[in-house]
């Protein structure tokens, strides 16, 4: 990457930035006609006038024109064109001639500076060549509001960085709800910037003045937060551009676009959705087996009962774990189910106000066996009384060969267990040599705190020693009444010197401090987790060999599990941090049968963030990235040779160092 930096002190006004930077990397002066053969055009098109002038004050217009030298047309204009700030009619911009006419709609707030960003939408006619990074600015005042501010936006959860959500900036006096901030829902940002693909926001045309910042992921494409379908940010104090610290631009020639130092960073989460809480649908999917689905979390359910089924005969199945949808698993043992089963949940409803009252539904859930009619019914009668009968008692057992002493042996049964007997289950040690006595060994088999049909078989595993499972027929009993047959294995334990071992020396911010510690294979797949972890040493056996992340995760209320922020409580995301080894860098490289031990303060990986440590972090993102276009393009040339080599025509590397950067005068025409 081609980088040459421009300081800017404090908000620098971004004429100076246009000048400067239209002398150097960003202005192409030269016009481009329609070439006659020859090298394929990669070249943007230029502007070749505005009217009314870019950065026009005073302005009472309701028609702007942008010229081209060549025609052009619009792309994605929905998802790239964006006013600062939100207007609530869009303007239309439609092709005239050779530029795009842009007609406002919407009534123009009296001394508003506007910025019309139109990303990437505006491309040449034949090659489809797009102008990045185009702006139109106007004031209806008498000037031009010129002031910078620069950040870095991420996924609270996974420290990805996360691009193209909106920056907002607020009037701090609009919020006027006490004890919650409301600002997204009750008002409208005086100004609108735009994160680029990579994260980094450079947001301008902001006033002297202090500001709400938030940055909202528009998926819908609405311009409003909705929770449970936006991710969301926000920064904890006011930011005014003026009293910011200087920070440095410069042109990315990879990516055709600005790129600055951040001034700050925003972490954006999912919020719940904001429902009532209300019943929402049952259905009957088996005659044992219910679902049932509430509009909010957490419902409070006081009564749920059925006609001729004892409560002690229903067992709940939480689906997702704020336990707004649920199955309802009854024991059929002995028991004649009706077709239509009718039953009362009583819970606490909320009316339109959200006030709690209590509320009672009447249930009428039907169900009746699948009938098999004609010749098929009479053929599979033939069949059952011809063949032993297939016990319908299913389970899953992981691992099928060797196993993990860490992860040991999962039991995952079709449905849920009624009665079991671990009395029964026998777990023995085979013999080295052959002629011995296996050993009969204690075991204990556990249900899984959330998913309630999953079960673990726990020993104490001696690492390359063979054993033999024993599960007796009957030991098992779900709710449909089946009983297991006899079960009988024999499996091996996994020898530690295949894998890594990774260990940890924590030194947590305080004794009661709790963490989370998550570690990532080069998939992004969480092979690992270990929660509750305090100051310590905490060591990771049999870790896959290959490039390792670490992620923690600073779990403040000590539940084990990462929780997200609230807009409007104020509250932000548990923080999470990559961990970034002595070397410098976020990857670990573990290889078979090493052991690798790091110092882990928690005090430094979540230390406040600073321009300097927000820097190291994008340099070890673009380090990445250099590295994959490297092999990319590596990649490409060998693919290119072996093409020639086999007499074959050679079209060039498409893609890698053939396009130019055009005209990125960044909304400016010179």
């Amino acid at each position: 990457m081609n980088r040459k930096p421009l300081h800017i002190h404090k908000g620098l006004a971004r004429g100076v930035i246009l000048a400067l930077f239209a002398t150097g990397l960003l202005s192409r002066c030269a016009q481009i006609a329609m070439p006659q053969g020859g090298p394929k055009d990669s070249l943007p098109p230029q502007v070749v006038s505005m009217t009314p002038a870019f950065g026009t004050t005073d302005f009472e217009g309701k028609r702007i024109y942008i010229e081209f030298d060549e025609y052009v047309q619009l792309k994605d204009q929905q998802k790239e064109f964006f006013t600062s700030p939100f207007m609530t009619k869009n303007p239309s911009l439609v092709i005239k001639g050779r530029g795009v006419q842009i007609d406002l709609q919407d009534t123009l707030l009296p001394d508003q500076t506007y910025a019309f960003n139109f990303g990437s939408c505006v491309a040449d006619n034949n090659e489809g060549n797009p102008y990045i990074g185009l702006r139109y600015v106007f004031s209806t005042g008498s000037e031009i509001d010129s002031m910078l501010m620069s950040g870095y936006t991420i996924d609270a959860q996974t420290c990805d960085t996360l691009g193209n959500s909106f920056m907002l900036f607020f009037d701090p006096a609009t919020d006027s709800v006490p004890g919650c901030d409301s600002t997204l829902y009750n008002s409208q940002p005086l100004a609108v910037g735009k994160a680029f693909p990579n994260g980094i926001f450079l947001a301008e045309n902001l006033k002297p003045i202090p500001y709400r910042v938030f940055a909202l992921e528009d998926n819908n494409g609405n311009r409003r937060y909705e929770p449970g379908v936006d991710r969301v940010a926000f920064l904890d104090s006011l930011h005014n551009p003026l009293d910011m610290p200087s920070f440095d631009v410069w042109y990315d020639t990879s990516r055709h676009y600005l790129q600055a130092q951040p001034q700050v960073m925003l972490r954006l989460f999912m919020e719940p959705p904001l429902k009532r809480q209300t019943y929402s649908s049952s259905k009957r999917i088996a005659g044992n087996k219910i679902e049932l689905y509430f509009g909010a979390p957490f419902p409070q359910i006081e009564e749920l009962s059925f006609e001729g089924v004892d409560s002690s005969r229903i067992q709940v199945e939480y689906l997702t774990h704020n336990r707004d949808s649920m199955y309802l698993w009854i024991d059929s043992t002995g028991l004649s189910l009706p077709d239509t089963l009718r039953g009362r949940l009583i819970y606490q409803k909320q009316d339109s106000l959200r006030q709690y009252f209590t509320d009672t539904v009447s249930l009428k859930l039907g169900w009746k066996e699948p009938e098999i009619k004609g010749n098929r019914k009479q053929n599979d009668q033939k069949k059952k009384e011809e063949e032993k009968p297939v016990n319908p008692f299913k389970v899953s057992v992981t691992p099928s060969g060797t196993v993990n002493p860490e992860k040991h042996i999962s039991f995952s049964f079709v449905a849920p267990l009624v009665t079991l007997d671990t009395s029964a289950i026998q777990l023995e040690v085979l013999p080295e040599k052959e002629g011995g006595t296996a050993t009969r060994i204690p075991l204990t088999f556990t249900q899984d705190t959330f998913k309630m049909r999953d079960w673990i078989l726990k020993a104490e595993w001696a690492p390359g020693q063979k054993y033999r499972l024993l599960i007796p027929d009957r030991t098992f009993r779900n709710v449909n009444g089946e009983m297991n047959d006899t079960l009988k294995a024999e499996f091996g334990i996994e020898m530690p010197d295949k894998f890594a071992t990774l260990v940890f020396h924590i030194q947590g911010e305080t004794p009661q401090s709790e963490y989370i510690v998550e570690l990532i294979d080069e998939n992004g797949k969480v092979i690992e987790q270990r929660n509750h972890l305090t100051t310590g040493t905490h060591r990771f056996r049999y870790i896959p060999a290959g490039n390792i992340r670490v992620r923690v995760v600073d779990d403040r209320n000590r539940n084990g599990q990462w929780d997200t922020g609230s807009l409007l409580a104020l509250r932000q995301p548990e923080r999470v941090e990559m961990f970034v080894g002595p070397d410098g860098q976020e990857t670990i490289v573990a290889k078979v049968n090493w052991e690798l031990e790091y110092e882990m303060n928690m005090a430094e990986i979540f230390a406040p963030i600073t321009m300097e440590r927000m820097e190291q972090m994008i340099g070890r993102l673009e380090a990445v990235r250099q590295k994959k276009l490297a092999e990319e393009r590596m990649q490409a040339q060998q693919n290119s040779q072996n093409t020639h080599n086999h007499g074959g025509q050679n079209s060039g590397m498409s893609g890698f160092g053939t396009s130019g950067t055009g005209n990125q005068n960044y909304g400016m025409p010179f």
